[in-house]
């Protein structure tokens, strides 16, 4: 599914117009993203989290060439899904 899907399937289901369903998905979206580049864990209960982790730097290997090199550290984002929706899935 892709986000033009999601926004007809959230229009069909809360019976409003493409157009709005559109600003709301796209509202969410971008307060996730906005919230969790500042740091701030997102939790939608039943749903999940989304946050951001922190990879420390570390050693790696260039497959080419099997030149070690350091891989910086970065700042990266994740989802963890709550026992509600591990609980769909898995039936």
């Amino acid at each position: 599914m892709n986000k033009s899907e999601l926004i007809e399937l959230v229009s069909k289901s809360t019976e409003v117009g493409k157009k709005d369903a559109e600003k709301v998905v796209n509202a969410v979206f971008d307060t996730i993203v906005a919230q969790v580049a500042e740091g701030n864990d997102v939790r939608i209960v039943g749903f999940g989290t989304f946050e951001r982790r922190e990879r420390k730097e570390r050693e790696g290997c260039n497959p080419q060439t099997k030149e070690k090199i350091v891989i910086p550290a970065s700042k990266v984002p994740a989802f963890k899904p709550g026992k509600a929706f591990k609980d769909v899935v898995e039936k």
